[in-house]
């Protein structure tokens, strides 16, 4: 996707020595725009666990690059499996990072140690490549949907939640995947972006790669959009999810569910975008068994911004001596969901709606 006109990705090999790895640092925005180079396995955790990249999609692919960093330092099947855990304890709920790791294991496990690390290399880059390509079809499977909502050239207004962009993922996105296809194909689409407390990666970093993308957008409070499905002023909500269980229960950023209860309160359709490799196969019942992650209570209690003067700073914005809690992720009971896009087409959100498009899944 494009920032100011250049195209980007999130995740790449520095071109000047082939085998570093180039992030987008995602702390930083939307004040500055810094790339990070990653040159350890510990580095790549480190940037998972800290946030500097995240979204599911994207957390899969540099968690097999970090795995590409370690086998150059020590390709043995005990350093793979220490390497392969470290990297697995990062982010718990997101289930690319599992998927990803799990597959670079496979391909690698028959490979002669000293071979392991290229071969990885192009396993990895193939995961990243493989991304792009199943975001950008979704994008066009999706589309349609906010396309057949425009009425006589008239806006059509989508609420998202999050961040499910580009930024979240290799290349295009899931959520805004087909809200870049409809722009680039003439729909006018106008997007309300809900500022997503605690990080604030609504306001923060959906608001910010539409505005480069040239996208029409208003940011929100988390609280006002079920004000405005009241209003009629929501089309449809389509959002992303880190984790989708094989009955259709959608795993996403907290405050999701209470989305998805005003979408069908108030008759607004409710759409999941993600590509096949954030669908979890092993959990049948999403809502008892998808784990959340829990993180730090300081999320809450702080907010990190550009001060007056032009400086980053933090500051409290909660009572001090309160209790904190900070659950990550809600889930979305798959009744409450409208339909699920992935990159081979629309489908229920339901184990045979799943299968229907996935047959050949284990």
């Amino acid at each position: 996707m494009r920032i100011d006109g250049i195209a980007y990705r999130t995740i790449w090999l520095d071109p000047d020595d082939g085998w570093s790895v180039c992030i987008i640092d995602q702390t930083r925005l939307p004040w500055s725009l810094e790339i990070a180079r990653l040159t350890t396995v510990e580095e790549a955790a480190h940037a998972i666990r800290a946030m500097r990249v995240r979204g599911a999609p994207l957390i899969g692919a540099t968690a097999a690059f970090g795995l590409c960093l370690g086998l150059r330092a020590d390709p043995s099947d005990e350093a793979m499996a220490r390497d392969a855990s470290l990297l697995a304890a990062t982010r718990p709920t997101a289930v690319n990072l599992g998927w990803a790791l799990a597959r670079m294991r496979h391909r690698l496990a028959a490979v002669p140690p000293h071979e392991r690390a290229a071969r990885a290399y192009r396993e990895a880059q193939a995961i990243a490549d493989e991304d792009a390509v199943q975001n950008e079809a979704l994008g066009h499977v999706g589309a349609p949907l906010i396309a057949g909502r425009a009425r006589s050239g008239d806006t059509v207004n989508v609420l998202t939640h999050c961040n499910a962009g580009w930024l979240a993922c290799v290349d295009w996105g899931t959520a805004l995947a087909p809200i870049y296809v409809a722009h680039e194909q003439g729909v006018a689409v106008h997007v309300w972006v809900d500022e997503t407390r605690p990080r604030n990666q609504g306001a923060a970093l959906t608001a910010w790669e539409l505005g480069k993308h040239g996208v029409a957008h208003t940011v929100i409070a988390d609280n006002a959009g079920g004000h405005l499905m009241q209003r009629g002023l929501v089309d449809l909500v389509i959002v992303g999810t880190d984790r989708v269980s094989r009955n259709g229960d959608v795993a996403n950023k907290i405050g999701t569910y209470l989305k998805a209860l005003a979408a069908h309160d108030t008759g607004v359709p409710f759409y999941v975008a993600l590509p096949s490799s954030t669908i979890d196969w092993t959990i049948a019942d999403g809502v008892r068994d998808i784990p959340i992650e829990e993180r730090s209570g300081r999320e809450v209690s702080h907010m990190s911004g550009a001060m007056a003067d032009g400086r980053i700073g933090e500051i409290a914005v909660v009572a001090a001596g309160s209790p904190l809690a900070n659950p990550a992720f809600d889930v979305t009971p798959a009744r409450l969901v409208g339909g699920l896009i992935t990159e081979r087409g629309l489908c229920a959100a339901s184990e045979s709606g799943l299968r229907s498009l996935f047959p050949d899944a284990a």
